[in-house]
């Protein structure tokens, strides 16, 4: 899997625990986007920040169970449309 911090976006505080639990190749936001499933991450400030992207729902699967593990939710876990270009997109619970 392929990922890219977005520019001027501030990571979030839990960053380091996505790169220390998923394995990740850094890449440049126009490569993960051409990845066939999107996830994005959003920052405290409600912005999406990170972009995650995966080849195959396998690994798509995977990287989602992952950040559940992280305690981070999905907003799109009941959707099956796009939001901002993401099949998922995790922030933290408030």
């Amino acid at each position: 899997m392929k990922t890219t911090l977005l520019e001027g976006k501030k990571p979030a505080h839990f960053d380091k625990s996505i790169i220390g639990n998923l394995l990740l190749n850094a890449s440049t936001p126009e490569l993960v986007r051409q990845e066939k499933l999107i996830i994005g991450v959003r920052n405290e400030d409600g912005e999406i920040y990170r972009l995650i992207g995966a080849t195959k729902h396998n690994s798509f699967m995977n990287a989602v169970e992952e950040l559940f593990d992280l305690g981070l939710t999905d907003e799109l876990e009941d959707s099956d449309e796009l939001v901002e270009g993401c099949d998922a997109i995790f922030s933290e619970s408030l």
